[in-house]
């Protein structure tokens, strides 16, 4: 089975060190960060990838062609050049030739810069019981900001940025029957707009709710978060 990691973006909140290097390649405890998506999935037992590139496309090319790791494991990955100017669904759309020759009824897709410790495996199960179009992992996350209960204008409650645990959000983990092929029209096809506004009308979208580890890497701040925290590897292990 295919897994589609969508890796083309500039990283613009990244400042000076995506000037050097595309996002997915700046190193988190000194492994890239598109190492840690991938991990997730070998973890789960797949192997199969094709990473959609655009900004610093060689860079990403280069790194794989020296990483003996993904060599000595067999991992199967084909890196496509999907344009620098392309959205996340366009780029799905633009590999969807090589997803459609695959055996497989279903393919996975995933933001380069998501770590987690998200089971795939019981992902897939869990798509294929519920026999819709489309699956993501949904989660939660502390709220930024620190939470009060007020009675009679006394706080009686104070939260330090709780788990909002009713506010479930979009992890970044896809599964996509190849019947959603036709909801990427064109390059600019935003994979979060149309296509995911398309399944739910159709009712066709379907939620698999992890209560584990998530941690989007977006700017300097997460980065340093997260590097702490995987230390920790009785804590979090991911790789």
């Amino acid at each position: 089975m295919k897994v589609v990691i969508l890796a083309g973006g500039y990283g613009l909140r990244f400042g000076e060190e995506t000037t050097k290097l595309p996002k997915p390649l700046i190193k988190i405890n000194k492994i890239a960060l598109i190492e840690y998506v991938m991990q997730t999935y070998l973890n789960s037992g797949y192997n199969d990838f094709i990473i959609c590139t655009g900004y610093k496309s060689e860079k990403i090319s280069k790194h794989f062609k020296n990483n003996k790791k993904f060599k000595k494991i067999k991992c199967k990955i084909q890196i496509i050049k999907t344009g620098l100017k392309t959205n996340t669904g366009g780029r799905i759309k633009k590999i969807s030739s090589y997803l459609r020759k695959d055996n497989s009824e279903n393919f996975f897709v995933s933001y380069g810069d998501c770590i987690s410790n998200v089971n795939l495996r019981n992902e897939l199960k869990f798509h294929k019981k519920h026999k819709k179009l489309a699956t993501l992992v949904a989660v939660t996350m502390p709220s930024r900001f620190g939470s009060i209960k007020i009675k009679n204008n006394k706080i009686f409650k104070f939260m330090e940025k709780p788990i909002q645990k009713d506010n479930w959000i979009n992890g970044g983990f896809f599964i996509f029957s190849k019947k959603c092929l036709k909801l990427f029209k064109s390059d600019q096809t935003i994979l979060e707009h149309d296509p995911m506004q398309k399944l739910c009308k159709l009712k066709q979208l379907m939620a698999f709710k992890h209560k584990g580890f998530w941690q989007p890497i977006d700017n300097i701040k997460d980065k340093n978060y997260v590097e702490k925290i995987l230390k920790n590897k009785k804590k979090v292990k991911i790789i």
